[in-house]
């Protein structure tokens, strides 16, 4: 269930980021607090 809305929340983290949401709203450090938390959700699979 986590891994799904980890997901969700990637896909929608990812989908702001090429529309230009987050640099507008300057919140694009999300990019890169999702790109660290890959590598831990990656290594518990």
């Amino acid at each position: 269930m986590l891994f799904i809305l980890y997901y969700i929340f990637a896909i929608v983290v990812l989908v702001m980021h090429f529309t230009g949401f987050l640099a507008r709203h300057n919140m694009d450090w999300l990019v890169l607090v999702l790109a660290v938390t890959v590598f831990p959700a990656v290594i518990y699979l």
